[in-house]
């Protein structure tokens, strides 16, 4: 039962999450306005940041997924209190937080603000998003470490 948990587990962290870290990261290029004066818009194509705003938003609901199979992985290994356990579930919650409370308001907000306000405020928050969704691709790349090494744990490598 353990390995069937594990490999739902690493599936939906893979089919889940994968897709809510690349899209996140894709959306400022799409969503930043053409420089003042520029010669072209360059990426800046709001149909595609829509779409992967969508992307982010759906797989955000099925990535609630990763943790419920986390914690019953975690309990049939008899692994609940250990540090690195601990430790992933705090920064999977800050993660999350980060994705529900910051990222996906920024792109709802940059979306529905398409030429409202100078451009120079626009790129700003264009900015602030895309360093707010690295730090969550951090944290996400941070978990899946201590997934893999288990610093600490007695069914680590």
């Amino acid at each position: 039962m353990t390995k069937l948990l594990l490999s739902l587990h690493v599936l939906a962290s893979i089919l889940a999450v994968g897709p809510v870290t690349v899209a996140a990261s894709m959306f400022p290029r799409y969503a930043r306005p053409p420089a003042p004066g520029g010669t072209g818009a360059g990426d800046h194509d709001l149909r595609t940041a829509a779409f992967l705003h969508k992307i982010c938003r759906v797989y955000a609901m099925v990535g609630i997924a990763v943790p419920v199979l986390g914690f019953a992985t975690g309990a049939q290994m008899g692994v609940l209190g250990d540090a690195w356990l601990l430790v992933s579930i705090v920064l999977t919650a800050v993660a999350a937080a980060l994705l529900m409370a910051m990222v996906l308001p920024g792109q709802r907000e940059l979306l529905g603000e398409e030429g409202e306000g100078p451009v120079a405020e626009r790129r700003a928050a264009v900015g602030r998003l895309a360093m707010t969704t690295g730090i969550f691709n951090l944290l996400w790349a941070t978990v899946v470490v201590l997934m893999i090494v288990r610093p600490g744990s007695t069914t680590g490598a």
